[in-house]
């Protein structure tokens, strides 16, 4: 279990467990859950500044709520509050869990789209950051 100095800290691990549960609904709507997403999610984890200590923790409770939840929205609430620059690193790593079997299936490009509208990401810029993310590993 994780332990928390004060509120603040307990809130943004339930954010950061949030995340993850999102980046690992990502990665397993394909039913294809691999090794190489869970990498990426945990440098996901890391880069938003999720400590090393806490990782495997954090996404063991992830991987719970995921299996409990039945909609995204259950995700999305905190994603919205995070600052542009690590929306665009979680849609980064999102887009990597997807290309990382070098293919997207209809399920994975249908969890983006509906990503983009719920937290107001231009279409314009998904596509972008998709097409730069699919030369990564094609």
């Amino acid at each position: 279990m994780i332990f928390f100095k004060n509120r603040n800290d307990k809130e943004q691990i339930t954010n950061f467990v949030k995340i993850a549960a999102l980046l690992i609904h990502a990665a397993k709507i394909d039913e294809n859950y691999s090794i190489e997403e869970e990498k990426i999610i945990k440098k996901a984890l890391l880069n938003l500044g999720v400590e090393q200590d806490n990782l495997n923790t954090l996404i063991e409770e992830a991987k719970n709520i995921e299996a409990q939840s039945n909609h995204i929205l259950d995700f999305t609430k905190e994603f919205k509050n995070l600052d542009e620059k690590e929306k665009i690193n979680i849609i980064k790593s999102l887009w990597r869990i997807i290309y990382s079997n070098k293919d997207a299936d209809i399920y994975e490009t249908n969890l983006m789209r509906r990503l983009a509208g719920l937290l107001y990401v231009d279409s314009k810029i998904m596509g972008d950051i998709k097409e730069q993310i699919k030369k990564e590993f094609l």
